[in-house]
């Protein structure tokens, strides 16, 4: 059996996932330790994600760990993951997936079209911000940085009325108080592999890739690859308002996806089925493209690089 060691964020939901993976490993008899790796995502809490606009920011420390063999593997939110991952790495395992929907948060409201005119909403995300503009226009969204538990105390101590989070992280944690309603995919699109664990390794090494197998499900390695797929044919990280699930049909797969400008005023759906994932999701994002969400992304971008940052 052997020992594994394990890098991790140091948040409380990233540290949930690392022990997660570790009781894991422990079931099948190996010793597992976990070494708490602080990222430029972590660091920076005081601008909005989109703003800071740096690809891997919240894994490349916990890789130059793997490479310097610090760890043996590392866990990762996988929306949090770059499509591409990076050169000397590999992708060992996709976890079982979580229900990737977003959840909707508040003391006072019991959903989005509850939500009184003018309330204000806290996310951290473009992609949320978008599409609930779109459903909304008419409330005020502002960005909602730090851990679980902070964002949950700024919104019982009344600076929000709703929060938007990820269902998934919510659930793990045991932080569900104050959920009132599991957004429909059709109103809000998740991000690209939300809701599932990605199991990074040294590209190579296949002493700790067959210790991993036994944790890799092909449902969501088949769902999470289509939508990553999308996700890189359109040039998009994961703080760009693009959103992308997936999920099985008997044979095939069926993916719905989403561009959408901030302001939520353009919102580009698309809808496609097939049998073989990345060929699916390399579609879908051509679809779009056709339709022009290569503008809206280009003005994104633009949009991130000018938006004066948050106090």
């Amino acid at each position: 059996m052997a020992k594994l060691r394990i890098g991790s964020r140091g948040s409380q939901l990233a540290l949930w996932q690392a022990n997660h993976i570790a009781a894991l490993l422990r079931e099948q008899g190996h010793s597992a330790e976990i070494e708490i790796i602080h990222t430029t995502g972590d660091k920076i809490t005081d601008v909005a994600l989109a703003k800071v606009g740096t690809k891997g920011m919240f894994t490349k420390e916990i890789e130059e760990a793997l490479a310097e063999e610090r760890v043996d593997l590392a866990v990762h939110s996988l929306k949090d993951l770059p499509t591409e991952v990076a050169a000397g790495f590999e992708l060992a395992a996709i976890t079982k997936r979580e229900d990737p929907r977003d959840a909707f948060l508040s003391k006072h409201y019991n959903g989005v079209a509850e939500l009184k005119p003018g309330a204000r909403v806290g996310t951290s995300s473009l992609r949320r911000q978008a599409q609930l503009q779109a459903l909304r226009h008419d409330l005020e969204v502002h960005p909602l940085r730090g851990n679980v538990d902070t964002r949950l105390r700024k919104l019982e101590s009344g600076e929000y009325d709703a929060i938007i989070l990820a269902g998934a992280g919510l659930r793990r944690l045991g932080l569900t108080a104050f959920v009132k309603e599991v957004i429909p995919t059709d109103i809000m699109c998740p991000a690209a592999g939300q809701g599932a664990l990605g199991i990074e390794i040294r590209a190579g090494d296949r002493r700790t890739a067959e210790h991993l197998r036994f944790l890799d499900d092909p449902a969501a390695r088949s769902t999470t690859g289509c939508e990553r797929a999308l996700l890189n044919a359109l040039g998009g990280g994961c703080q760009v308002p693009i959103g992308a699930f997936a999920e099985m049909e008997e044979d095939n797969l069926r993916l719905s996806a989403v561009v959408a400008r901030p302001d939520g005023s353009e919102v580009l759906r698309e809808v496609r089925s097939g049998d073989k994932a990345e060929k699916l999701g390399v579609s879908v994002a051509q679809a779009l493209l056709a339709r022009g969400a290569d503008e809206i992304l280009r003005d994104v971008y633009g949009y991130a690089a000018s938006t004066p940052q948050q106090p």
